[in-house]
């Protein structure tokens, strides 16, 4: 873990007119990574003041701890697309500033639940881009040849085990579910029974220091994985955090129903189609006795570097602002099944009777914008979220290895509840 420090060097203005822009990013695929670029090359041929770079830095984790270590030597990158559990690490570690001391930015057409996780301390820090939350998904014939109806797909834990039950007599040489090994599934599910991952509000009134896991609703969502294990209704591929993985599973009709983001339903439909099979999308299920709370937010978001000049400072937000504007915020979701975080964007392709010609996407859009505001759903903030990810993953995997759920539960919050301890300990 990187050891953090404030960090308030500025880079000397740049000698030439034109200001360059470095921008780094998580995207390596050829789809979105081209969109960025394609976005960048409109922007820079529509003025002359600015050249923005963008470049891919590796994953999320990679590309943010590259900018901590680069912002320390004064080579900051001045635009950076950090993701949603890094923002109390990108706040700490002091190598960003917030987008609101950049200029005013009127934040009023963002999606609240997703412009309500950015928010920290009451001051927004960064700007929304690539925003996601899971569904569930299903492979209409096979449900089909286990007399099970597609227009009604489960619902809750109940009724997911419920359609397993058929499934397994219908002989389909398929399991009945299969999703990735994440540790933000279990933050989608605490949020769904109103729980927080962490104390303190989710770490939203304060530094948190403990997680709840040692709740009901955490008992609730090991439950169910010991529950799915045991009866055989549960795959994944063995590794933790395999997105793509287990996408394939499903694809390759191995899996009747499938949890994964909205972000990955452009993906997933593409795939069902080539390989013959219709896909459906449900709302996430949740555990039984509760009510539906809403999702927590995934994906990432924009932040500008401290060490910049003011002119790079300057560009980095009018770029920012000019991808993320209703146009291309709409032709974003279309092309990856990202939230196109801006309220002027849904009224635009509903306009465009976008939502009638994939109804896909309309289960994904209810089911966020249904979401209560709250603790529970405005996510966890926690500077060691990559650890205590990970370890509630491993949690979850002794499960389905055969470990107590009780016990399995008392060692992950032991474990998770010590990276929190230190962690905070940089800042005593």
């Amino acid at each position: 873990m990187l050891t953090l420090a404030l960090l308030g060097t500025v880079a000397t203005p740049l000698a030439s007119a034109q200001t360059t822009v470095e921008f780094w990013h998580s995207f390596g695929d050829a789809k979105r990574s081209g969109w960025i670029q394609a976005r960048a090359d409109e922007y820079n041929k529509s003025q002359n003041a600015v050249k923005v770079m963008p470049s891919y830095k590796g994953s999320y984790n990679d590309s943010l701890q590259a900018t901590i270590l680069a912002a320390r030597q004064g080579k900051a990158p001045a635009l950076v697309q950090v993701f949603e559990v890094g923002s109390q690490l990108a706040l700490d570690s002091g190598a960003f500033q917030p987008v609101s001391s950049v200029r005013n930015v009127d934040f009023g057409d963002y999606i609240k639940p997703v412009i309500n996780y950015y928010t920290i301390g009451g001051k927004v820090n960064s700007l929304p881009f690539n925003s996601s939350s899971p569904v569930l998904y299903f492979n209409q014939d096979l449900m089909k040849k286990a007399g099970l109806n597609p227009k009604q797909p489960p619902t809750t834990f109940g009724g997911l085990l419920s359609a397993c039950q058929k499934i397994e007599a219908a002989k389909l040489n398929a399991k009945c579910f299969g999703m990735s090994l994440n540790g933000w599934f279990i933050e989608q599910w605490m949020a769904q029974q109103g729980a927080p991952l962490l104390n303190n509000a989710n770490g939203r009134q304060g530094r948190a220091t403990a997680t709840n896991l040692d709740s009901r609703a955490a008992k609730n969502i090991f439950t169910f994985f010991k529950t799915m294990q045991d009866r055989g209704y549960y795959t994944y591929t063995g590794k933790l955090q395999d997105w793509d993985g287990s996408d394939a599973i499903f694809t390759n009709q191995k899996a009747v129903f499938h949890i994964t983001s909205t972000a990955d339903i452009g993906n997933i439909r593409d795939a069902a189609k080539k390989a013959g099979f219709g896909v459906g999308v449900g709302v996430l299920p949740i555990a039984d006795g509760t009510k539906r709370n809403g999702v927590v937010i995934g994906g990432a978001s924009l932040w500008i570097s401290k060490g910049v000049s003011k002119a790079q400072a300057e560009g980095a937000l009018d770029f920012a602002l000019y991808m993320t504007n209703t146009q291309n915020m709409a032709d974003w979701h279309k092309l990856t099944g990202y939230y196109p975080v801006r309220q002027s964007s849904i009224e635009l392709l509903r306009k465009q009777g976008w939502f009638t010609q994939t109804p896909l996407q309309l289960v994904a859009f209810n089911q966020l914008t249904r979401t209560v505001p709250g603790a529970a759903t405005a996510g966890g903030l926690n500077g060691a979220a990559i650890q205590t990810r990970k370890i509630m993953e491993e949690g979850v995997q002794k499960v389905l290895a055969g470990q107590n759920v009780d016990a399995a539960l008392k060692e992950t919050k032991t474990r998770a509840d010590a990276a929190l301890a230190e962690y905070n300990a940089n800042f005593k």
